[in-house]
């Protein structure tokens, strides 16, 4: 009987291919980093949860993210499950975001961020 590496797992389980350091590893904060980590991520979340819910809102809202950039993370936190995309039939057309439970599931990991951010300015010296 032939056994199946790690990776074929992974493909046969049909993990998303960004997904498959988590498979591999299985450590859960590679998991939600791969999910809601880096740059730009965490910003869309947030801005989505305060209704900024409109592609040329949230360029606005993001001083520094280029169109491309922006585009692929929202398809990437679509495709992850954590916004909804909704396109309006108008002309022309509309397209809004919104997030899923599991984008809701996401705030208190983006506040607990946020306090932690303020705290460290502020020992900095560097606090708005």
């Amino acid at each position: 009987m032939e056994t199946k590496t790690d990776n074929e797992l992974v493909t046969e389980k049909h993990f998303p291919e960004d997904l498959s350091a988590y498979a591999l590893t299985k450590c859960p904060v590679t998991l939600t980093n791969l999910i809601i980590g880096g740059k730009w991520k965490p910003i869309i979340i947030h801005n989505v949860s305060l209704g900024i819910n409109r592609f040329g809102e949230l360029q606005r809202a993001m001083p520094g993210v280029s169109k491309k950039m922006l585009t692929q993370e929202l398809r990437d936190l679509e495709h992850n499950g954590i916004l909804n995309r909704k396109i309006f039939a108008e002309i022309p057309p509309r397209v809004e975001y919104s997030l899923t439970d599991w984008g809701r599931a996401t705030l208190p990991i983006l506040k607990s961020m946020a306090m932690w951010g303020l705290d460290y300015a502020k020992n900095l010296g560097i606090e708005n």
